[in-house]
């Protein structure tokens, strides 16, 4: 996915190659070439946090292994392909490749040791790769395990998930329940082995996982979950932007199809179930499989498989109700109660709709790294030079606004609540609507407001702000500027 800022910066890449021929022009190569890639989002969370059933939800297919095993060990990238395709890339540098298994998802074995896997890499022919690259990493190790030779288990990470967590330009970070302190000084590595774009409030989410098992049964968990995600979401107000809910195994049945018309006759012979025989038997999972019921024990697995407890309540509720509710009306109400509509729309408004700033954040922080650290000095003159020609056109002011947002976003530079989701919004989207929260204001008004605002930062920065208040408010004040000008365009 590409976009004016994007286009900007890969020509500027494209320049800087011509100019130069050591190893810093390769590395400058890579970088151009990557923002033509689509938007990279790693899965980031404790072992068993639900990670890879959130992956399959968010691609439509149940691709990405669940259960413990090989697989699950290492980094898998899920992107879009012209066939589905399994290649196995070692840390030799040799790739292997592997078909899907019988039931269409990456094999459990990988035909090579888990510790000389560097990543295996899924394509996949779903639309919804096209412009999302989904990463799933192994998961923070958790620091209550004793006895672990690895250092990294200290805090909780992996070097592979860093690596992948250091190359996405996006972050998702799972939790079940309540965020503990290892979760904490686990997001902290992340966080310093991240650039420095990847993972901010700006272009974080986090996901409450496994809603459904808050209640420990078919009780509704969502009067607990709320709360539970917006208290999440206070401790992490530097770390992610949101903390969204999510019973990701029925959002994974429905989103993939799992949920067959045999399935929702079984759900019916369980609704005409008195109701406190129901409630028993959904008072765990051993007592769903194993008291009487008028449902195999080989189903009742399969729907706990698909639906666990909750889902499996919830259903029988729905066909009690409506005893000729079809199989596909089902499958819409589970996908409703997951809570998963939601997350989508946080992924579409914090990752899809600013793609192209975080992108072009992403590519020039990278060729800002690299002009500090090249050993050669005509590289690194070539590529100051050349950002800094970039970044005096107004059209990339946006670069300098997502770099401010960023700073007072991730607390470095501290802002009043109110100003700081103004830059914020001024930053990440090019909706002045939205941005000056004027829905309904035609041209004149809001180019009126957008005056207005940039008023109000200079006024900011010349009486009652520090020095690094005062230059993230004389950003915002030439970005509303630019914004009136473009609205009376």
């Amino acid at each position: 996915m590409s976009g004016p800022l994007t286009t900007g910066v890969a020509t500027l890449c494209h320049e800087i190659v011509t100019k130069i021929s050591s190893d810093a022009g390769g590395q400058v190569r890579q970088i151009g070439d990557r923002l033509h890639d689509p938007l990279r989002v790693a899965i980031a969370g404790r072992l068993k946090a639900g990670k890879s059933t959130l992956v399959n939800a968010l691609i439509g297919r149940r691709v990405a292994p669940t259960a413990a095993g090989e697989c699950t060990r290492v980094v898998t990238r899920f992107r879009y392909g012209p066939a589905d395709r399994i290649d196995v890339i070692t840390r030799e540098g040799e790739r292997r490749s592997l078909p899907l298994d019988d039931d269409g998802m990456v094999p459990a074995r990988l035909g090579v040791p888990a510790a000389r896997v560097a990543y295996v890499d899924v394509t996949l022919t779903s639309d919804r790769l096209r412009d999302l690259t989904v990463v799933d990493t192994p998961g923070l190790a958790s620091t209550d395990i004793a006895g672990s030779a690895r250092a990294e288990e200290a805090v909780g990470i992996d070097a592979d998930s860093a690596g992948e967590i250091t190359a996405a330009e996006a972050v998702m970070y799972v939790f079940t329940q309540a965020v503990r302190a290892d979760d904490l000084r686990a997001l902290e590595a992340f966080h310093a082995a991240s650039a420095r774009l990847a993972t901010s409030p700006i272009n974080a989410i986090g996901v409450l996982g496994k809603v459904d098992t808050l209640t420990g049964g078919a009780g509704d968990p969502w009067p607990v979950a709320g709360p539970l995600a917006q208290q999440q979401a206070r401790l992490l107000t530097r770390t992610v932007g949101d903390v969204v809910p999510v019973a990701a195994l029925l959002a994974e049945t429905a989103e993939a199809g799992r949920l067959t018309a045999a399935d929702r006759d079984a759900l019916a012979k369980l609704a005409t179930l008195p109701a406190a025989e129901l409630t028993l038997l959904l008072a765990s999972a051993d007592l769903f499989r194993n008291r009487p019921a008028p449902v195999s024990a080989e189903q009742r697995d399969r729907l706990l498989t698909r639906l666990d407890l909750y889902g499996i309540g919830f259903a029988c509720a729905q066909l009690a109700a409506e005893p000729r509710l079809g199989t596909g009306e089902l499958v819409r109400r589970l996908l409703a109660a997951s809570g998963f509509e939601r997350l989508r729309d946080t992924v579409d408004r914090t990752f899809r709709w600013r793609c192209d700033a975080i992108k072009a954040g992403w590519a020039l922080t990278r060729l800002e790294r690299l002009a500090g650290y090249s050993n050669d000095p005509q590289a690194r003159q070539t590529i100051r030079d050349a950002l800094e020609n970039t970044l005096r056109d107004p059209a990339y002011h946006r670069l300098r606004l997502l770099d401010a947002a960023q700073r007072a976003a991730s607390g470095s530079v501290p802002l009043p609540a109110d100003w700081e989701r103004e830059l914020i919004r001024l930053a990440t989207s090019d909706d002045p609507r939205w941005i000056l929260e004027l829905p309904e204001a035609d041209a004149g008004e809001l180019a009126a407001a957008a005056i207005s605002a940039a008023g109000r930062w200079r006024a900011y920065a010349v009486d009652g702000a520090g020095p690094a208040q005062a230059r993230i408010a004389h950003v915002a004040h030439r970005g509303f500027h630019l914004l009136a000008q473009e609205v009376r365009r």
